[in-house]
C-alpha cells in the first residue's frame, strides 16, 4: 500500500482537537495507510498526556513508549546516519519486525489494559501497511473487545477501513452507523458521518448527500472542509 504522510497535530490541543483531526484526502487510495497513520499520529502525540492523569502506569507508559520509538523509527541506507534520538533500521521490513514484536510482547503482557490495547491497535495498523487485512481486522477486533471506548472507537473505525477495502460495505456501515450515536475523544460523529457518506456514495448517492449537505456549514472549518470536497467527490 501507498504510504501517506501523517498530520502533524499539537500536543496542547489534543483533548479538544483530536477527534477533528482526521484529513480526508481529495482522493482516496489507500485508505487504511492515510488513517492508521494518522490516528498513530494522534496516539504519538496524545500519550503524553493522555496516560499521565494515572500516574501508577509509569512502567506501562515507559514500555509503550520505547515500542512506539521502534515505530517511528527511520530506515537509513548505509553510510547514512538516524536524526538524533531516533531509532534507525536498514529497511522498513525490518523496522515493521522490530515494531511488531514490541507490540505484540505489551499486548500479550498488559491485555485489557490502555497500553495494552494500544500496542494491539498498532498491530492491526502495521498488518495492515502490509496488505494482511485479514490479520488487521482480527487486531481491531480484539481492541474493540477489551479496550475501553476511545481506544475502541478508534478500532471500529479503522476496521470500517478494512471492511470498506474488503468489499464489505453494509459491515462498514454498520460500524460507522454505531460511533455516530456513540462518538468518543478520538472518533467523532463527524468523522463517523463523513466516512460513511464516502463509502456510500457510489452506491446511495443521494443518501450520501444528505449526510454531508448539514456539515457543509459546520463551524469546525476542517468538518466543513471534508464534508464539501467529499461532496464534490460524489459529482465525479
Amino acid at each position: 500500500m501507498e504510504k501517506l504522510d501523517r498530520k502533524e497535530l499539537k500536543h496542547d490541543r489534543f483533548a479538544e482537537e483530536v477527534q477533528h483531526s482526521v484529513e480526508y484526502a481529495a482522493g482516496h487510495k489507500s485508505q487504511f495507510a492515510l488513517y492508521g497513520g494518522i490516528a498513530a499520529a494522534i496516539l504519538i502525540i496524545g500519550l503524553g498526556g493522555y496516560f499521565y492523569m494515572d500516574k501508577t502506569h509509569t512502567e506501562r507508559q515507559a514500555e509503550l513508549m520505547d515500542a512506539l520509538k521502534i515505530q517511528e523509527g527511520v530506515v537509513v541506507v548505509a553510510g547514512g546516519s538516524a536524526p538524533a534520538g531516533m531509532k534507525s533500521f536498514p529497511s522498513e521490513q525490518a523496522k515493521a519486525d522490530a515494531a511488531t514484536k514490541a507490540f505484540s510482547n505489551l499486548a500479550l503482557k498488559y491485555s485489557g489494559k490502555d497500553e495494552g490495547e494500544v500496542a494491539r491497535y498498532y498491530m492491526g495498523v502495521i498488518a495492515a501497511d502490509q496488505g494482511k487485512l485479514d490479520d488487521a481486522g482480527k487486531q481491531f477486533q480484539q481492541v474493540i473487545a477489551n479496550a475501553g471506548k476511545d481506544y475502541s472507537s478508534l478500532a471500529k473505525f479503522s476496521l470500517a477501513q478494512i471492511y470498506t477495502l474488503q468489499n464489505k460495505t453494509a459491515d462498514a456501515e454498520k460500524l460507522l452507523k454505531e460511533l455516530e450515536d456513540s462518538p468518543s475523544m478520538l472518533v467523532s460523529k463527524e468523522q463517523a458521518q463523513i466516512e460513511r457518506a464516502r463509502i456510500i456514495g457510489k452506491t446511495k448517492p443521494e443518501e450520501a448527500r444528505k449526510i454531508l449537505e448539514p456539515l457543509r456549514s459546520s463551524e469546525r472549518s476542517l468538518v466543513s472542509r471534508t464534508a464539501i470536497s467529499t461532496l464534490a467527490e460524489l459529482g465525479k
